[in-house]
Order: structure tokens, then sequence, then C-alpha cells
């Protein structure tokens, strides 16, 4: 019986490390594969807080590799992280978005042609609210500074001027993930690496075994530096932008004549849109890039190598607004099915309103001004007299000085 879909050693660790930017302990992948005797179990962990977005599709081309290579993927909802994250959002909404995550990540990877049979979802919640999670918790922070804690969480968990407890909490939870979801390997963005560190300098510790950690790129967001990110809507394109909203904000981006190493566009296309490419031709290194550049600036443009687009761009051969436009379309095609799928979910559409309910409009009653009297009114005071002539004196002074 094969475990990695009838690939080599070679072939399957190629695979599940294809496109990473960092692979921690890759010698405990190679001792799962060469001994043959089961699948390499792994884990993806996602807290469901903002929606889901293209930078979402990062992972998902690796869960993709991951699959195809023979892996047991497991897919955490971390709903108690998202909670755990600065109260970013109350339980009970936490638990309508970990549904809306699943059916994404669902059509995600329906819409690139790959099979889900090997796909298991696990919410958080469902084993670290147990008697032995909690001890473990404990046994680990008599190990781990408040120090430790806090840097592990530094590019993970919001920043604050006066972070809660939470914050120290959630790294250890997912040092423990590994665990309790008894795999060899974690899957994470290169944002997650001091967590990964963590666990491997801890867990054995409590007599429980080192574990690989596998790092994919975070992809440049929109706008100038930073990742592509849930809270920063001007960064991102969502799981359910429409054509139009996906153009405007692609015309907005960032992508300055030249710059290759700071462009979101470039990095979507290198980390994303290959890689699709790739598994839905089942191609290892197929590229087609079509650009609707219109006749005036020179007609339209196919690129068959990425590297070879990059360069153009470098040389100013190939120009922003040329580049723009073919993102803009390669990003409206890979949606298309997605948000087919979604919208006749109605299980989606559920989770999608109780998760992220439209903010009500809250009514202010109009502070109503006191109207001016003039000083001659009866009643009035000599003060109002007084402030009434002074105010016709600076009044006065002021007209003499534009003479």
């Amino acid at each position: 019986m094969s475990f990695t879909n009838g690939l080599s050693t070679d072939e399957a660790y190629e695979m599940i490390t294809k496109n990473l930017q960092e692979t921690l302990n890759g010698q405990i992948i190679r001792e799962v594969l060469e001994k043959k005797e089961k699948a390499l179990s792994l884990y993806w962990g996602t807290a469901p807080t903002g929606k889901v977005h293209c930078g979402y599709l990062v992972p998902m081309t690796k869960l993709a590799h991951f699959l195809k290579a023979g892996c047991e993927v497991t897919v955490l909802l971390a709903d108690l992280h998202a909670f755990l994250d600065n109260m970013k959002a109350p339980l009970e909404v936490v638990n309508h978005r970990a549904t809306y995550y699943e059916h994404c990540i669902k059509a995600i990877l329906r819409s690139i042609n790959v099979p889900i049979e090997k796909l298991k979802f696990v919410v958080g919640s469902s084993y670290q609210l147990s008697a032995e999670y909690t001890m473990d918790i404990f046994r680990l922070s008599n190990k781990v500074s408040q120090n430790d804690a806090k840097r592990a969480g530094a590019d993970v968990v919001k920043q604050v001027s006066n972070p809660l407890l939470s914050g120290l909490i959630y790294p250890l939870m997912q040092a423990l993930d590994e665990e309790f979801l008894k795999v060899d390997a974690q899957f994470g963005g290169v944002d997650q690496r001091k967590i990964f560190v963590l666990a491997e300098e801890n867990l054995p510790g409590l007599g429980y075994k080192k574990r690989a950690h596998m790092m994919n790129p975070m992809v440049p967001g929109l706008t100038q530096g930073g990742k592509m990110s849930a809270s920063d809507p001007n960064s991102k394109i969502d799981i359910l932008e429409e054509p139009k909203a996906v153009k405007k904000k692609i015309n907005t981006a960032f992508c300055a004549p030249g710059n290759v190493e700071d462009n979101g566009l470039l990095s979507f296309i290198q980390y994303v849109i290959q890689p699709i490419q790739e598994l839905k031709s089942d191609k290892n290194g197929f590229f087609e890039f079509f650009i609707d550049r219109p006749e005036k600036f020179g007609g339209a443009l196919t690129y068959t190598s990425f590297e070879q687009m990059k360069q153009d761009f470098k040389e100013e051969k190939l120009s922003p607004p040329d580049l723009k436009i073919g993102v803009t379309d390669a990003i409206n095609d890979l949606l298309a099915p997605i948000i087919k799928e979604l919208k006749a979910n109605e299980k989606f559409m559920e989770a999608s309103e109780k998760g992220y309910p439209e903010p009500v409009a809250q009514k202010t009653k109009k502070v109503k001004q006191p109207k001016n009297k003039g000083t001659f009114y009866p009643g009035a005071s000599k003060t109002d007299s007084t402030l009434s002539e002074v105010t016709d004196k600076v009044a006065e002074k002021l007209e003499e000085s534009k003479i």
C-alpha cells in the first residue's frame, strides 16, 4: 500500500516542501516517508477572525500539495484562539465564523480540482477544554517565561499598548495543539516561526516528541508594506469580492514601475496563480498568464514564464497598468467558481450573516444650538452687553487690518 499516492520518497518530499520559505526538522518528514508505515500527518490552523481573503489561497495551494503527496491533513478551526486574540469577537460569533471558514476552504480546494477525502476539520474547543489539555497549559506555563510567550506571539497576536493575558496563552495553546492532534508536522505562515520554535524547545520537556514545521511566505498586501490582512480592508481582496470591486482594488494597489521586491501583485502571481495553474494542469512548471492589453499600447500579451514576466517588469518593458489588467482578470477567474458555489450554499450564507453581521447605524439626536438673541432683549445681562461690545470692537480691528 502506498502512502504517497505512488510518488517516491524524494518526489513526495519535494511536493510537500515545494514553494515553502522554510522547513524546520525536515528529517522528521523524511523519516515518516521512508518508513512507509503510515501517511505523513500534519495540521494547519487558522483562527476564524476576519473574512477569508485571497491571501488564504497561498496556504490552500500547499494543502493541495500535501493531499497530492498522500498526506493526512487536519484543518484546525481555532475558535478559542480567535476568542483569545484580543477579544476580536464573542465566542458565539466565532462559532459561526468557524463554519464560514470550513465552507470557504472546501470551496477553494474544490475549485482547483483537489480531492478532499483525506482532509479533516477539527474545531479547537472540541478538545481544548478538556481537563488533560488544561493541565498541560499549566505545565507548559511553568516552563515558558512571560517574555518568551510574548515574543512567540508577537507576529501573530494583535499587539496593543496594554495587552491582555490571553495573548500569552495563545502561543502555548498552539504549541500543544500538535500533540493533541497527534500529527508529525505543523504548517503555517512564516509569521508563525517563533511559536514553532517555542513548541520545539518546550514540548520535549513535557514528554512529547518534537515535530517538523513548514512555513509558507507571506504574500504582501495591496498597499505598500505589510502582509495581506483581514484587519486592513485596503490590503486584501475577499473571497466573495465582486469583479468590479476587484478591479477597483487592483487599480489602486501599490505597484511602482520596475519594483519587483515590494510588489504584492507579482508575489500573488508567483505563490497563488502559478501553483494553481500547475495543480489544474497537473504539469510541473506550467505557466500561462494572459494580459488583455489594449491595441493602442501594443496589443494582448501572453507570458509562459513567470521569471520572464518578472524580468520584463523589472526592466520596465511591462508597465504597472498592464500587469494590473492581467492580475484583475486572473483573480476574477479564480474567484468565479468559488463565489458561485458559496452563494448557492444556504448553510454558508447563514454562517456569513451571523458571523459577520452588518453594523447597525446608531441614530443620534441632533444637538439643539442656542439662538443668538442679541444683547437688547428683555432680561439681557450686563455681561451680555459687554461681551457684544468686545466682539464688535474685535470685528472693527479686523476690518482695519484688511485696509
